[in-house]
């Protein structure tokens, strides 16, 4: 009997790629690289697979889909490609870095990804921005400060290069982290997905590897990426559950608690799944007007819901509505606590005209002539 052939981080990525459909043939990607083991692993591995050409046949396996077809019988656009992937993934990808000006070797992680870059021939994208002066301007976090700049400058580069994804290096132990930082604020069956695969034009290749193994691929491939000591400092919210709350689970309760979470996160992905589907026909049959922001009509300026449909709705179809409303507005609902929802359906319940909720400084919902006005405060 022949041993089983060990599978490799590169193709454990390559199947994440396949079943969650995160690249596709023609697609141009932009890597959000800060030149640590996580975005080091991933541009390495991508940059692997392009080469490779693996990417042309993420929709064709076993001939199963229409494209793989058209590909036999060389009839479709991309079959035209299919025996020269190479012109097809030609500057596939991009990558962007962030230097957050707080600690004095970022400047050297900078040119560590650059110089990995050049030797590679991918474009790479940098920008300095002042985290620290930008959260206390804006009287935010620093971590949240951080998160937006980066998605801001990874956007800025999305459109100057044509790209149409943006991948991060959100792995397993970043998921189980995000499970426990819900489920500490008070979570219902969304916050125990934690950080899913793809979400909009946003893809994580390595959301099914664990951090053990992205360290240990970068050291058997040579890459000495940089490593951030803030990470072991346990100032934020996060470090502290990575530094102290997951060992401290691992010692005393369940060694294999990132599995187990890994787990738990999909039973709840697949269970949010059906209740999404349930919640859209329902907000589909309240829905009476969206209102486009007069200077971007890319963005909703207002959502309005019939109050009366609202009301005849259970309390977990309402509150999946709320989020889902305020999302569509603003693009997020993390901010929206479960008191935040109990006040805005209390709200709808009592039916008082002319009442509102501003609960953050994004968004109002208020109540008045039988009808439910979600505001952009934006």
């Amino acid at each position: 009997m022949h041993d089983c052939q060990k599978i490799t981080l590169k193709d454990k990525v390559a199947n994440t790629i396949r079943k969650f459909n995160l690249i596709n043939p023609g697609d141009k990607i932009v890597l959000g690289v800060s030149g640590g083991p996580d975005s080091m692993c991933m541009l390495d591995i991508l940059l692997k697979l392009q080469k490779e050409n693996n990417f042309i046949f993420t929709n064709c396996q076993e001939g199963r889909s229409k494209m793989a077809k058209n590909c036999q019988k060389g009839t479709s656009p991309v079959a035209k490609n299919c025996q020269n992937a190479t012109s097809l993934l030609a500057n596939f990808l991009v990558v962007a870095h962030v230097n957050h000006l707080i600690r004095e070797e970022a400047k050297d992680d900078e040119q560590y990804v650059k110089e990995y870059c050049e030797k590679n021939g991918i474009k790479f994208y940098a920008k300095s921005i002042d985290v620290m002066s930008l959260a206390n301007n804006k009287k935010i976090g620093v971590e949240e400060a951080g998160r937006k700049a980066r998605y801001e400058f990874f956007d800025e580069v999305l459109k100057e290069t044509g790209a149409n994804k943006i991948a991060i290096a959100h792995n397993k132990n970043d998921k189980v982290e995000t499970i426990i930082m819900h489920l500490f604020r008070g979570c219902g069956v969304n916050g125990l997905i934690g950080i899913e695969p793809k979400r909009g034009k946003y893809i994580r290749p390595l959301i099914e590897c664990d951090r053990q193994e992205i360290e240990r691929y970068c050291e058997e491939h040579g890459l000495n990426p940089r490593i951030d000591k803030t990470n072991f400092e346990n100032e934020y919210t996060r470090n502290k559950i990575r530094n102290i709350v997951i060992p401290y689970i691992k010692k005393e309760f369940n060694p294999n608690i990132i599995d187990t979470f890994d787990r738990l996160s999909k039973l709840a992905s697949d269970e949010q799944n059906y209740i999404d589907e349930q919640v859209r026909e329902a907000y589909g049959n309240m829905l009476l007007r969206v209102i486009k922001d007069p200077i971007n009509d890319e963005k909703i300026k207002e959502i309005v819901l019939d109050l009366k449909e609202f009301n005849l709705q259970k309390n977990v179809i309402k509150s999946r509505i709320i989020l889902y409303t305020i999302t569509n507005i603003i693009g997020s609902s993390d901010s929206i606590g479960l008191i935040n929802v109990e006040d805005i359906i209390r709200l709808c319940k009592n039916n008082i005209g002319n009442k509102y909720l501003t609960p953050n400084k994004n968004i109002k919902i208020l109540v008045k002539d039988k009808k439910i006005f979600f505001t952009s405060m934006l």
